[in-house]
């Protein structure tokens, strides 16, 4: 699954790593092997990777669906329009067909540990996005009370600005700008509790929520280590940035590489299959009994 949408289907966009297609009332998404650091899509594909973040978003919508409905109809091939039955092997195991939402246009992103930007921020400021926290905070302290600090959603290739509440309220309204919130803090505090007792630990995640009847559902992936940031609890000591279930070995090998963001390189195999491992890793452990 590289950059190339499949032929014959109504592609609808083509995102970092997502190709959606349009079947009127429902659309179809496919995570592609495609992996981006610092928004930039690099030349070299993570193998499987799209099925792992599938695979973590079906189960985290499944564990959250009492707190909040979602998009997803089905992952079976079979029953999706028949225009994709020949493309079965290629969606096997990496695509949904969902209900088709209308976007909130916010990012809504939920931090339980301090760290990245807030981390900066908080050096600076005392806060997060405006958020005081209390003092004497070190790099990746965990905060008990999650803070919630939205963001625009940026078209591809620009990075996302945080905005503060107040200007999300002024953005979708009071009401909806709260449940947002709401919903996202209690799906986070949820998330890191389970990951807790699985030897990981869910430093912060980002989710999309749309309307759909009127109704806010949870859309697009949800808790992967694409969209969040997952550290195993064994290394875990505050203080200290702790290394990722996620793309950390790329970002590394970039910096590492002096790399020149308008031409990425391609990855050496090694940090392919680090990469690959710990994605695998990251499914294994959250999904295990």
């Amino acid at each position: 699954m590289g950059n190339h949408a499949l032929p014959g289907l109504p592609l609808l966009g083509q995102g970092k790593v997502r190709d959606i297609y349009d079947f009127g009332d429902r659309l179809l998404m496919v995570a592609s092997d495609r992996i981006s650091c610092f928004d930039v899509v690099l030349p070299t594909e993570i193998p499987d990777k799209g099925k792992v973040l599938t695979a973590l978003s079906l189960y985290w919508f499944k564990v959250m669906e009492d707190l909040v409905p979602h998009h997803l109809i089905t992952t079976d091939v079979a029953q999706f329009p028949a225009a994709c039955r020949p493309y079965r092997k290629e969606l096997q195991g990496r695509s949904m067909l969902v209900k088709k939402a209308k976007p909130a246009p916010v990012e809504c992103i939920v931090r339980g540990y301090l760290v990245g930007s807030g981390w900066k921020d908080y050096q600076k400021t005392g806060a997060v996005c405006g958020i005081a926290l209390p003092k004497g905070l070190v790099d990746a302290s965990r905060l008990d009370e999650p803070v919630f600090t939205p963001s625009t959603k940026a078209p591809v290739g620009k990075h996302d600005i945080n905005i503060t509440f107040q200007q999300m309220v002024d953005q979708v309204g009071r009401q909806m700008a709260e449940q947002l919130r709401d919903l996202s803090i209690a799906v986070y505090k949820r998330a890191r509790g389970i990951g807790e007792k699985k030897g990981i630990i869910i430093a912060d995640t980002k989710f999309e929520f749309g309307v759909f009847d009127g109704k806010l559902i949870l859309i697009d992936e949800v808790l992967t280590p694409d969209s969040s940031r997952f550290w195993p609890k064994e290394g875990y000591r505050p203080g200290t940035s702790p290394e990722s279930f996620d793309k950390q070995y790329v970002r590394d090998y970039l910096i590492s590489s002096n790399w020149d963001p308008n031409n990425p390189p391609t990855l050496p195999a090694e940090v392919v299959r680090k990469t690959q491992e710990k994605y695998a890793e990251a499914l294994r452990r959250l999904t295990s009994n």
